[in-house]
């Protein structure tokens, strides 16, 4: 098992509640920080909340947010359950120092 797993080259910053000036968005779910909706750095695993949506999307979303040239992808909390669990674990390692 590898502590990091695909790393973008951006920084990762986890259990983002908002945006910070310069970052781009990995969304999950309806509820978006404000401004997210409008911003063309904001990607969303998925808009019904669905973890299998959200699984399949997460490396694609990862890369194409890492080419916006962003400061940092903040990344929006994924429930820690079931496949949740999968995603955070590949967070957490995407987020990983390298």
């Amino acid at each position: 098992m590898l502590a990091s797993h695909y790393a973008p080259h951006t920084r990762i910053r986890l259990h983002a509640g908002r945006i910070e000036p310069g970052e781009a968005l990995l969304a999950f779910g309806a509820s978006l920080p404000e401004g997210a909706a409008r911003s063309k750095k904001t990607l969303n695993l998925s808009a019904r909340g669905d973890l299998i949506e959200a699984a399949a999307n997460l490396f694609s979303h990862l890369r194409a947010l890492d080419a916006v040239g962003a400061r940092a992808i903040a990344v929006m909390p994924v429930p820690n359950e079931g496949l949740g669990e999968a995603i955070n674990d590949r967070l957490v390692r995407a987020a990983a120092d390298r």
